[in-house]
């Protein structure tokens, strides 16, 4: 049998740096450089831009990136542009 997703309206914000969005957060978040293991390097990067997932997790934000709403009011999960083109289509 073949089955089909129900389709679902939801309200999406894409992400630029300066766009406000009710659920994105700033704060100091960690970047490692040089992979795993000897020779790679963690820093500390200020004002990475993050959403709080439906799991409590940061889920961290590139620009146009879109921000999808989680079924728990206020969690928020970010979805890459060429994804979100596939799955989805404007509503008027």
């Amino acid at each position: 049998m073949k089955y089909r997703k129900k389709p679902v309206v939801i309200e999406a914000v894409q992400w630029f740096p300066g766009v406000v969005h009710p659920g994105v957060h700033y704060d100091m978040g960690y970047a490692t450089i040089g992979g795993r293991g000897h020779g790679a390097q963690t820093f500390k990067q200020k004002d990475r831009p993050h959403v709080i997932t439906i799991h409590g997790q940061k889920a961290f934000l590139e620009p146009g990136d879109w921000i999808l709403p989680e079924p728990k009011e206020g969690r928020f999960y970010p979805c890459k542009p060429h994804v979100f083109a596939v799955a989805y289509e404007a509503v008027e």
